[in-house]
């Protein structure tokens, strides 16, 4: 088989193309036989070691779909030729892996892999953050970083058929339409004198909620954004990690609240991944959620699909299918 692995941590150019031994599951585990792989900021920050790999070389990415190709001996619940998915376990740059069997679920025949592999670290994330970070009210105000982004268009989309009005934060104009066109009622195009914007399109409310994605350069403007006791929901570092916060600016500006939530934390339970994978494909199935994947690249060119979403040249999501 083959596998994009990191030896040292870098940039692009640390992704690698080898050949690695094909795995054999242990009796809890299948082997799949990867359809399409996704590819997320968090596969960047284990790549420049913002995140530390368990081992040098690794294997990196999150998510992805296939088909069962053999069992464990002690898997039941699972069968060969069945279609899976999984969200979010390293492993995922390679033709196939071994994975254990709680950690996928099945793959509804409407959903197709590559959907799959562009939708189930971010859409199980969209469900955590809107529907238990902060459950979302018909009526709110919400705030989305990234609005055009593979995470912002879901959360625009979803949190529209909830009822918010998103107003969503954008780097173009020609992104500024596409978040339009997927749930936001109202963009604003960068970053400058934002919380004055927000207070403007919000008649000096602002907001109760902000989903901030870029992590270091907006921490501070997204507090600023807040109404008091209103949360800030950090859950990105796409300019680098938030650092050397005081939490009197949280006193100061209205007893706030900030919460850095985790994905893993919230599907940690085979129940939960069960019950929150439920809600996404009934949220796909209903229109209410609709996927777009922006790009498309061979699992052999991960460099170049990596080089892409850090320089924001990308929209929606990312898949990388095996060659």
């Amino acid at each position: 088989m083959k596998a994009i692995r990191v030896h040292a941590y870098g940039g692009p150019d640390a992704l690698r193309w080898e050949d690695v031994p094909l795995p054999v599951p242990a009796p809890h585990e299948i082997l799949i036989r990867q359809e399409a792989v996704g590819v997320n900021f968090i596969d960047i920050y284990y790549r420049s070691g913002l995140y530390t790999l368990p081992a040098l070389p690794s294997i990196i990415g999150m998510e992805g779909a296939g088909i069962v190709e053999s069992v464990g001996a002690d898997v039941r619940s699972l069968k060969p030729g069945e279609r899976v998915a999984y969200p979010s376990l390293l492993g995922g740059y390679a033709t196939h892996r071994a994975i254990a069997a709680d950690a996928v679920v099945r793959l509804p025949d409407t959903i197709g892999s590559d959907v799959a592999a562009g939708i189930m670290l971010r859409g199980l994330t969209a469900q955590a953050l809107l529907r238990q970070v902060h459950a979302i009210q018909a009526g709110e105000n919400i705030l989305v970083y990234a609005a055009a982004g593979g995470m912002g268009l879901l959360l625009c989309q979803w949190a529209a058929h909830l009822g918010a009005r998103v107003i969503g934060v954008v780097s173009s104009d020609a992104k500024a339409e596409l978040a339009r066109a997927n749930g936001a009622a109202d963009i604003i195009v960068g970053h400058d004198d934002l919380p004055r914007k927000v207070r403007q399109l919000t008649g000096g409310a602002m907001v109760p909620v902000v989903y901030d994605s870029v992590g270091r350069d907006t921490f501070t403007t997204s507090l600023d954004c807040l109404a008091p006791r209103g949360l800030m929901v950090s859950y990105g570092n796409a300019s680098g990690e938030v650092t050397g916060v005081a939490l009197s600016q949280l006193a100061a500006r209205g007893s706030l609240y900030v919460t850095r939530p985790k994905l893993t934390t919230f599907i940690a339970r085979r129940s939960q991944l069960e019950s929150a994978a439920a809600d996404l494909f009934e949220a796909i199935s209903s229109g209410a959620v609709r996927p777009q994947i922006g790009q498309r690249f061979a699992l052999s060119e991960a460099a170049a699909a990596h080089a892409a979403l850090e320089s924001r040249r990308t929209t929606g999501s990312t898949v990388l299918i095996p060659d």
